[in-house]
């Protein structure tokens, strides 16, 4: 399925970093307008949603999910994990994508008017690169003693192995509720710390009866305006924001769903400028060109730390603007050497 390439067949026309739903599109997009690519990915086939909890639902519909015009079919308002999955590495094989996945990128160069791209196997040579490494890789760390304990993570995956035990989530959104409400029905006692004084505005407008009313007869614990000072094997140190008061309370498992933010440090070995204070990348919106000539960012990364702004729905669209760029420059590039 792939087509020509606009100059020697070692020099690509674009190379794309991250295999998640916005990479893909990009590569489709790029297969469609008959340019040469590869997509570089360090983990699994959309690595973000593998690592989702078991049971996730998604917030959006089908048809909003949907990439190269393929289809998501699914008998379910919401699709699940499993259906994404699936669906992702159905349009892959489709389009017989060109994918190195397990194969993480160490550097990027320029190499005249090219980029050299070192991965941990290869040097790759490419016209431009399109960086769509999203966040989920990133936790947001709390940064207190006792992070790096085996019974932390930043990650929750599913109940079942929290039957009766001691379980707390720190977190006032989406993945902290929905932990809690499946932790509470795999009969886990779960207690919820958050440093807001209620759950958040984008809670699911399903989820948020469920759990006020989970709080309200006793069955999960809330702490609001609260926060963990200290992780201790078996207990958490705590201290309530509005009166000071520092207590313990016990805890098997910590689950601390704090959200997560892009690679910077990638980002910044890559020369692109971040805005210290959003994490945000500089890029041009008409074009998502970086303020590193032809390094452009596709998806969730261009959002740094705003993550409520850019989802699966909107990500994928940038693989159109990004590529109808490349192929217009590419293209301007093969009739100026055509008129010397």
């Amino acid at each position: 399925m792939h087509s020509q390439s606009h100059g020697s067949d070692d020099i690509l026309d674009v190379i794309i970093i991250g295999a998640g739903p916005a990479g893909l599109s990009v590569g489709i997009e790029a297969a469609n307008a008959g340019l040469s690519y590869e997509i570089v990915e360090r983990g699994a086939l959309v690595n973000s949603i593998v690592r989702y909890p078991a049971n996730m639902t998604f917030f959006s519909t089908p048809e909003l999910l949907a990439i190269g015009n393929v289809p998501f079919t699914t008998p379910h308002h919401n699709p699940t994990r499993l259906e994404g999955l699936t669906y992702y590495r159905n349009v892959a094989e489709y389009y017989n994508l060109r994918i190195s996945l397990r194969e993480e990128v160490v550097s990027i160069g320029h190499n005249g008017p090219n980029v050299n791209v070192q991965t941990s196997k290869r040097t790759l040579t490419g016209r431009n690169v399109v960086v769509a490494t999203g966040y989920f890789d990133n936790p947001n760390h709390l940064d207190i003693p006792g992070e790096d304990f085996p019974n932390v993570s930043h990650y929750y995956s599913e109940s079942a192995p929290f039957y009766s035990r001691i379980v707390t989530v720190i977190g006032s959104q989406n993945s902290a509720v929905e932990a809690a409400l499946d932790l509470y029905q795999a009969k886990a006692q779960v207690t919820m710390i958050m440093r807001a004084p209620k759950f958040g505005e984008s809670v699911k407008y399903w989820l948020k009866p469920n759990i006020e009313n989970r709080v309200k007869a006793g069955s999960i614990r809330a702490l609001f305006e609260t926060e963990v000072l200290a992780i201790e094997p078996n207990r958490l140190q705590l201290r309530n924001n509005r009166t000071k008061e520092i207590f313990y309370i016990e805890s098997d498992f910590l689950f601390a769903l704090t959200g997560y933010h892009p690679d910077v440090s990638f980002l910044k070995k890559l020369g692109i400028n971040v805005d210290s204070n959003t994490l945000i990348p500089e890029y041009h919106p008409d074009t998502f060109e970086t303020n590193v000539s032809g390094i452009f960012i596709a998806g969730s990364v261009a959002c740094g730390c705003e993550t409520g702004t850019i989802f699966i729905e909107n990500g994928r669209l940038h693989a159109y603007t990004i590529v109808g760029v490349i192929k217009r420059r590419l293209a301007e590039r093969v009739k100026s050497r055509i008129i010397e």
